[in-house]
């Protein structure tokens, strides 16, 4: 028996990397959906898929109970960003037709207040999954793997660190710019305070990348984590571009939003976004992410975990797919995914996450006090993070 998996937006960016690491799967029927039928059904055909692949017109914001009605799916994965301003309306037709559903949301809003669905996703007897991406899907996992080696777990400081030479689609673009000098809290000092998009700016060391300017960004993290890591004093989410021009020109347009010089810059996104590729001589393909925790070991003595993730070639987007790809091949392999809506926490465990980037050029390192990790085990290219 086959899984028809529906993919909204499945022949954009981060739909189409989803679609193809699941499109052998001989337990999984693609359903490729978006707005445009000759465009989703040429993505279709061009899959080396184990079942035939199909195209179909879908519209989030037209007939969308009547669309689901026709293609009959069994899971819905949900890639068609920005999430930040969307409402439920596609969650709420999975449950209508009875499917799964799952998201690469990284709104905050939008993945902590999926509680409200809880109720009729429990009736209808369908999992509603919310953030399965880098956040809070991924930073939690890894913060999960190394909480217990803590006494106290203080404070958690991480960040991602984009490549420019990359696939960017509007999506993604719309989705950063629309919190570029927007305030926003998150957990320092023990309180919640307010933080601008892109400003905090400062420098954070990688291996390999060298040096990396970041900003702050408003993410799903923090509204779950404060609860969830209740020790926590500090936590904080940065993001950066790779060539350091660009990344001050983002921080420089934070001001002009901040002072209120100018709007949300999310409508600009398309020439913001066309802008960017002019910087592209000027990168690589070579991202990153870095997590810092710290606090006191179990004898009260101060410890810091440092964890760095390098992605090479262009790899670095496949990371956000990959829970969405994880629980698509377990719901098709017959696994259940017990009925409600909830962010995508608790679901996949870091080994897991990682062991799914197998064939990527990506390595991960963790290095504390008694901790010496690695993913894979043999790739020894990174250094200790010094």
């Amino acid at each position: 028996m086959t899984t028809r998996v529906l993919i909204i937006g499945g022949y954009g960016n981060f739909g189409g990397y989803i679609a193809r690491a699941v499109a052998s799967e001989p337990d999984i029927v693609l359903l490729i959906g978006g707005r445009s039928l000759a465009r989703a059904t040429a993505f279709a055909a061009g899959l080396a898929a184990a079942n035939a692949a199909e195209g179909h017109a879908l519209d989030i914001d037209g007939d969308l109970a009547g669309a689901l009605t026709t293609i009959r799916p069994d899971l819905i994965i949900h890639a068609c960003g920005p999430f930040q301003g969307q409402d439920y309306r596609v969650a709420r037709a999975a449950i209508a037709v009875g499917a799964h559903y799952l998201d690469l949301a990284d709104s905050r809003d939008f993945v902590a207040q999926i509680g409200e669905l809880d109720a009729a996703a429990r009736a209808a007897g369908v999992a509603v999954v919310t953030g399965a991406s880098s956040v809070p899907c991924l930073t939690a996992a890894l913060i999960d793997r190394y909480r217990p080696a803590f006494g106290r777990l203080d404070s958690a400081i991480y960040g991602i660190a984009a490549a420019q030479q990359t696939n960017r689609g509007l999506g993604t673009a719309a989705a950063v710019l629309s919190y570029v000098g927007q305030p926003f809290t998150r957990l320092s000092a023990g309180k919640a305070r307010r933080a601008f998009g892109w400003q905090g700016l400062h420098a954070v060391h990688y291996p390999e990348l060298g040096t990396r300017l970041f900003g702050d960004c408003d993410i799903p993290d923090h509204a779950l984590f404060p609860t969830r890591y209740p020790d926590l004093r500090e936590l904080r989410f940065v993001a950066g571009h790779e060539v350091k021009l660009l990344h001050l020109g983002t921080w420089a347009l934070s001001w002009i939003v901040r002072l209120g010089l100018i709007g949300s810059l999310a409508r600009h996104a398309p020439a913001l976004l066309k802008a960017s590729f002019l910087f592209d001589p000027f990168g690589s393909g070579r991202s990153g992410l870095h997590m810092f925790l710290s606090g006191t070991d179990p004898a009260g003595a101060p410890m810091t975990v440092r964890i760095f993730m390098v992605a090479r070639q262009a790899h670095g987007p496949n990371v956000p797919c990959i829970p969405a790809i994880i629980l698509a091949r377990r719901v098709a392999a017959g696994e259940r995914l017990a009925p409600g809506a909830r962010a995508c926490l608790d679901l996949i465990d870091l080994d897991a996450l990682l062991g799914a980037l197998d064939g990527l050029d990506i390595t991960t390192v963790a290095h504390g006090p008694g901790i010496d990790d690695r993913w894979p085990a043999s790739d020894d290219r990174l250094s200790h993070g010094d």
